[in-house]
């Protein structure tokens, strides 16, 4: 059984972690098939937008449990890892991706779990949602970007006090915070649902204006100023001249829905 399913939606993808007997976590297969599908989006020119999500079971659903725990001694050890050598943990945490992805996260998303989400650039979530990054209950450290890419998230305090107990936030104060962008009602149907509709009204915008924009937010907390004055100059570059900036501009004339080619 495939560990990671690339389902295809017109211009969306829709990745789904398919490993529920082990609450979706992470070994080195799971890290290789979820690495491939993103190599897969990346490279197919009518994709722009990808879903992330997991199968889950009843009662207690979980997105992803983070790293597979059992499998800890054996890398250590030299054995196979739960990270590729591009993506990083998951094959995912540190790919250098051009296209969004938006995580659809019903029930828990703990450790590793957590720290796929904030690799993400939209999170739309349900109300049943948790997030923790619980490394610390067993001596490890939320080393997939968690450490800082928490603070960026939600501040601070918040971060600190996650990071150093351990424990879970609800959906709702993930809401509050702005780890998550849109709360939804219902179960892993319905967040998906809820994640396509947001990823096909990114994957209706200019392309060239997606890219630059994300790659300029995205470099927001680890860039100084100066910096990133360079890269908004850059993010202006890239749509000023292009082909789809004539149609944007024509179709606001014509009071029309643009057509972008990503050129």
């Amino acid at each position: 059984m495939a560990l990671v399913h690339l389902e295809r939606r017109d211009d969306v993808a829709v990745i789904t972690l398919d490993r529920p007997e082990a609450r979706n976590a992470v070994n080195g297969p799971l890290a290789r098939a979820l690495g491939a599908a993103v190599v897969e989006v990346e490279a197919d020119p009518v994709l722009r937008v990808a879903v992330l999500t997991g199968r889950v079971t009843e009662p207690r659903p979980v997105f992803c449990a983070g790293h597979d725990l059992r499998t800890i001694d054996d890398e250590v050890s030299g054995g196979d890892r739960a990270a590729t050598e591009r993506g990083g943990f998951a094959g995912f945490v540190t790919y250098p991706r051009t296209k969004p992805v938006v995580a659809a996260v019903d029930g828990l998303a703990t450790s590793g779990g957590l720290e796929l989400v904030l690799a993400c650039d939209l999170v739309v979530a349900t109300r049943r949602a948790s997030f923790a990054l619980a490394e610390v209950r067993w001596n490890l450290v939320a080393g997939a970007g968690g450490l800082f890419r928490l603070a960026w998230a939600v501040g601070r305090a918040t971060a600190m006090d996650m990071l150093l107990t351990g424990e879970a936030i609800t959906a709702e104060r993930a809401h509050q915070l702005g780890l998550v962008g849109t709360l939804v009602e219902g179960g892993q149907p319905e967040v998906v649902e809820a994640a396509v509709a947001r990823a096909r009204l990114v994957a209706a915008a200019g392309p060239a204006a997606v890219r630059a924009s994300r790659r300029v937010c995205d470099r927001a907390f680890s860039l100084p100023e100066d910096a990133l004055w360079q890269e908004n100059q850059r993010a202006l570059d890239d749509v000023l001249g292009s082909d789809d900036l004539v149609e944007g501009l024509q179709a606001f004339a014509d009071r029309r829905t643009p057509t972008f080619t990503g050129r």
